[in-house]
């Protein structure tokens, strides 16, 4: 038990400072001008910078996989790292069922849950069994995965759009796990909860968007 938890107290050590490095990649990347658009028109994405750069042009991704990010952070380990490890798997199985043209209802109204059910966990300090909370994850990450596989166009690189919306996706989730971070402190834990109500809020608002 004891040479478990040093490895995985090792593997966590050798995370961390590349998720900080990754943050950083990230906030560049944010800074980028982003379309008013939650997702561009079906056909319009397609090739790797498009892929990588998919993820951050709505804010209904950013929410839910920077709250990804967060939650781990708040479980610890070992959820730190392997929620944002489910994410980016079942996100590409979702968008490879998207690509083939595999049908999945509400998806729109399911990547909004995400942001809500995310942002309710975060602002509840919700310490759930890993089980359920990996289980959450992926249940989510299969619809974001859709939308992306869904938007890529005809004759561009499958490969190479969806390896750009998984890098892209571990970008926001290591800003996730960064800003998460500071739920050692007091003060970090009350700022976590109002970043919950927030990811909540945006989740309602783009619910409110897909059922109209």
């Amino acid at each position: 038990m004891n040479r478990s938890r040093e490895r995985m107290t090792t593997s966590a050590n050798r995370i961390l400072p590349a998720c900080s490095g990754l943050a950083i990649l990230c906030a560049a990347m944010l800074l980028l001008p982003l379309p008013a658009l939650a997702h561009v028109e079906a056909g319009a994405a397609g090739g790797f910078l498009s892929g990588l750069s998919h993820p951050i042009s709505g804010l209904d991704h950013i929410l839910a996989m920077v709250a990804v990010g967060i939650w781990g952070a708040q479980l610890g380990r070992p959820a730190i790292w392997l929620l944002p490890v489910v994410f980016p798997l079942l996100m590409a199985f979702g968008g490879f069922a998207g690509l083939v043209g595999w049908e999945l209802p509400a998806i729109e109204v399911g990547i909004a849950l995400s942001a809500v059910v995310l942002g309710a966990l975060i602002l509840g300090q919700a310490r759930l069994p890993l089980g359920l909370a990996i289980l959450i994850v992926a249940f989510f990450a299969v619809f974001h995965g859709h939308a992306h596989g869904t938007e890529m166009a005809d004759g561009d690189s499958a490969l190479l759009y969806s390896i750009g919306f998984v890098i892209a996706t571990g970008l926001l989730h290591a800003a996730g796990i960064a800003l998460g971070l500071i739920h050692h402190w007091e003060t970090g834990r009350v700022l976590l909860r109002a970043a919950g109500s927030v990811v909540l809020a945006g989740g309602l608002y783009f619910l409110w968007g897909a059922l109209a």
